[in-house]
């Protein structure tokens, strides 16, 4: 596992840091956001440390897809499957990125309109 050890994510991927754990992959980790924007805010991170979802994806294509999984058994534990649920990536600060570690965002329990934002 590659981490930053100056990283937050990397700090909860490595239990250094304390989060309300949701589930747990092979290689992927979900906890609670501690500032939710909806009922059900949950984050995925990759265990290893990427900056953000286009190095991840360029990177490894297939921890991209376990984060998504995981994101999928998230969803389905806090029963949002029938409702649907937002997954959003932010990349770069000028999106709302605050943590420079890639993560997914499981959003629901409440309807979303659109454009987000």
């Amino acid at each position: 596992m590659t981490t930053n050890s100056d990283c937050l994510f990397c700090g909860i991927v490595t239990g250094r840091i304390p989060a309300d754990l949701v589930a747990r992959g092979e290689r992927a980790v979900a906890f609670r956001d501690i500032n939710p924007q909806a009922p059900t805010h949950v984050l995925v991170v990759p265990a290893d440390h990427y900056e953000n979802a286009a190095e991840l994806a360029a990177a490894d294509p297939e921890m991209l897809a376990e984060v998504f999984t995981v994101a999928d058994d998230v969803a389905r534990a806090e029963g949002l499957t029938e409702s649907g649920y937002r997954g959003v990536l932010n990349t770069g600060a000028g999106v709302g990125q605050s943590v420079f570690h890639a993560h997914l965002h499981v959003l629901g329990g409440r309807p979303m309109g659109w454009p987000p934002g």
